[in-house]
């Protein structure tokens, strides 16, 4: 049976995407909070980062992948994109849609596993993915996906956690497995899933090792922008055949 990471523990590879799902299912409704707090409301600017690296347009079909509540999707739909959201999390995606609609937009929301996206080949000038894909089972095999997905000279932006600045590791470890699962007992009523979140930011491949993959996925041009010291990456990387 293979085995694969969830956090530090090794689990059954069928098992992580329940597991996943499990712990967004307990959070859903604190997720966005906890999101301000975590990050002192930077998530916010780096999302709008990223938004701006997509380069969107009006009228661009745009998948928003492990879309959650929705905030890169919200932005792009807001730039004149068709924005289709995804999510394997019910409860998650439920979210993303429900505040969708409340900022006065419409768009498809589709729960699948991005591993098998059901969506043709070349139908996206761009796909995203915040924060999501560091707890994909097979992440080559979803960026392979999101590379199909794409059409020629379609681009792939991934916004993910990554390897701080070596000077401030100390700090943010600290700050990662003593106050984030703290903050996350007494904000969520979870501290389980916070420290999950810590753990699996030191399982993600770093920013060269990231930039590799989409490589082998199939993307050109790649390459990455630290935001937060390292603490945080952009990579954005191009289809071209």
């Amino acid at each position: 049976m293979s085995e694969t990471h969830f956090g530090f523990e090794r689990v059954a590879e069928e098992e992580k995407a329940k597991r996943v799902e499990q712990v967004f299912e307990r959070v859903a409704d604190r997720y966005d909070l906890m999101n301000d707090l975590m990050s002192f409301g930077l998530h916010r600017l780096w999302k709008a980062f990223t938004v701006s690296l997509a380069r969107i347009h009006p009228g661009e079909r745009v998948l928003d992948v492990a879309s959650g509540s929705g905030d890169l999707a919200r932005a792009m739909a807001a730039r004149g994109a068709e924005v289709c959201m995804s999510d394997i999390n019910g409860p998650m995606l439920a979210r993303g849609r429900d505040r969708m609609a409340d900022a006065g937009r419409l768009a498809a929301a589709v729960r699948c596993d991005a591993e098998r996206l059901p969506f043709r080949a070349g139908s996206f000038d761009c796909v995203t993915v915040g924060f999501g894909l560091r707890n994909m089972t097979h992440k080559d095999a979803a960026l392979a996906e999101m590379h199909r997905v794409l059409r020629p000279g379609g681009r792939l932006l991934v916004l993910e956690f990554s390897q701080v600045w070596k000077p401030l590791r100390k700090p943010y470890d600290l700050y990662s497995f003593r106050v984030l699962p703290w903050l996350g007992e007494r904000v969520a009523g979870d501290a389980a899933a916070y420290r999950y979140l810590a753990e699996s930011i030191r399982m993600h491949p770093d920013q060269p090792a990231l930039a590799a993959m989409l490589e082998g996925a199939g993307l050109a041009q790649v390459e990455y922008f630290n935001l937060a010291a390292g603490a945080v990456a952009v990579h954005r990387g191009y289809k071209v055949e």
